[in-house]
């Protein structure tokens, strides 16, 4: 060994962690040529900090925050296990673990795939859950015995994969035991919050660790039943689905009026807007009538009359109803070979051939020569 070297190794150590914060250090290990500890050095364990001594595999000694002066006066547990009656050169290896007991914040828990469960109202269901939570490490010893072992430097992603997966059975058992519906749950989540904490809790203290904070910020449904809950809500805030079906025909009716080129879209518009308030109608008639409340079935809605465009010298022209349509074959206007339309029919067809209208041109003289 050199003059310098000796030298160097009779000065008073320093032992101490700098954390950096932009890493998430949970456990370190200081380094040290041969992990040799001198007699005198210094210690120096800030806040949020703990310092472990570990000798031939086996854990020594823990210091909280403070400064230590390492020797045989004030730390006897060392000065046994180290033997440091040698003095300076001490034939003794010795480990010191520096362990982060700070609050860690803003970790995140998720259910990777849904969970089932049983509703009262809608039956089996799959969930979804996610959240926040905090945990900070309590019992440094059992911390270093049970997670660090002899990772020199043990970071939080390490363990925070074993923490889902304990998180996540104990918080599906709580809100299954909770027997709270789905759609309550969204008032009850300060509660699931409370007793899940209460059970992961214990479990997280097996390693050392306290969880500090545990929040469920969201439960949801799979796409296609949260989209069957916004159609029946949107049914309820429709409310009368028969005025509702009117409202949109007379909506149908005002755009067209002001596209004078859409009236066979306004036909279109209509019948469709007919047929949608019979089949609502229909529905809404079988629905009261099945309900024990209503002491007697709703009658049918009245049928709207049957209007047809017709073909006038060549222009568009409607729609008219059969009445209308009567007055204008007596005019002259229209004949048995005039073009008319109507909603539901595959293209423009001669009056005569319809079913509505081939009676107004029976008995009737035959039309003047040209």
């Amino acid at each position: 060994m050199g003059l310098w070297d000796k030298l160097t190794r009779e000065f008073i150590d320093i032992i101490q962690w700098t954390e950096p914060s932009q890493n998430e250090i949970l456990a370190y290990r200081f380094p040290r040529s041969d992990n040799e500890i001198k007699n005198g050095a210094k210690l120096i364990v800030r806040e949020g900090q703990a310092a472990a001594f570990v000798k031939e595999g086996q854990l020594a000694d823990v210091k909280l925050p403070g400064m230590y002066t390492l020797d045989t006066n004030n730390m006897p547990i060392l000065s046994k296990i180290l033997g440091w009656k040698y003095g300076f050169e001490s034939p003794f290896k010795c480990e010191v673990y520096f362990v982060s007991t700070r609050q860690w914040t803003d970790q995140k828990w998720g259910t990777q795939n849904p969970v089932m469960m049983r509703d009262p109202e809608f039956g089996p269901v799959r969930i979804r859950m996610f959240g926040t939570y905090a945990f900070k490490i309590t019992d440094p010893a059992t911390f270093i015995k049970e997670c660090v072992s002899t990772d020199p430097l043990f970071e939080a992603f390490e363990i925070t994969n074993q923490f889902r997966n304990a998180i996540v059975p104990m918080i599906t058992d709580t809100i299954g035991a909770a027997q709270i519906p789905v759609l309550d749950l969204v008032g009850n989540y300060q509660r699931m919050s409370k007793l899940a904490l209460e059970r992961i809790s214990p479990e997280l203290a097996k390693m050392g660790v306290s969880l500090t904070q545990f929040f469920v910020e969201n439960i949801s449904l799979p796409p296609e039943v949260e989209a069957a809950l916004d159609k029946r809500s949107q049914m309820g805030v429709l409310g009368n689905l028969d005025q509702y079906a009117k409202f949109q025909a007379a909506e149908a009716m005002r755009d067209a009026a002001k596209n004078p080129g859409g009236m066979a879209g306004l036909g279109v518009g209509m019948g469709a807007g007919v047929a949608l308030g019979q089949q609502m109608g229909g529905a809404m008639a079988g629905m009261a009538g099945a309900n024990p409340v209503t002491s007697s079935p709703l009658p049918p809605p009245v049928p709207l009359a049957a209007t047809y465009f017709v073909a006038i010298n060549g222009q568009q022209a409607g729609p008219f109803d059969v009445p209308t349509i009567a007055a204008k074959v007596r005019g002259g206007e229209v004949t048995k070979g005039s073009l008319v339309w109507k909603a539901g029919m595959a293209g423009w067809t001669a009056a005569d051939q319809v079913a509505d209208l081939s009676g107004l041109f029976q008995g009737g003289p035959p039309p003047l020569p040209s």
